[in-house]
């Protein structure tokens, strides 16, 4: 499985052998993103992807130094969970 960052579709997906299995999606605003959408292909549920796909968003987010808020249910629950979000999300 290969987690790709997709500026330019907004958003981080999930792969394998090719096939698109997931994304987890994001809309900017002018000094934020928002994480809106995160959806794994049934057969791929509950391996952790949903994760790693906001994980892959959160990454660059550090990288370019943006913060973060979620609508989206998931992303929204590991935010308000796991303190290794804290410095990333948006006050």
């Amino acid at each position: 499985m290969e987690i790709k960052f997709e500026e330019n579709k907004n958003r981080s997906a999930a792969y394998v052998d090719g096939k698109e299995i997931g994304e987890s999606t994001f809309s900017v605003s002018d000094s934020f993103w928002i994480i809106d959408h995160t959806e794994v292909d049934t057969e791929y549920e509950k391996q952790g992807i949903g994760r790693k796909l906001v994980d892959k968003i959160v990454e660059e987010a550090r990288k370019k130094d943006i913060k973060l808020m979620a609508t989206c249910p998931f992303a929204l629950k590991l935010f308000n969970t796991d303190p290794q979000y804290k410095d990333v999300l948006n006050k």
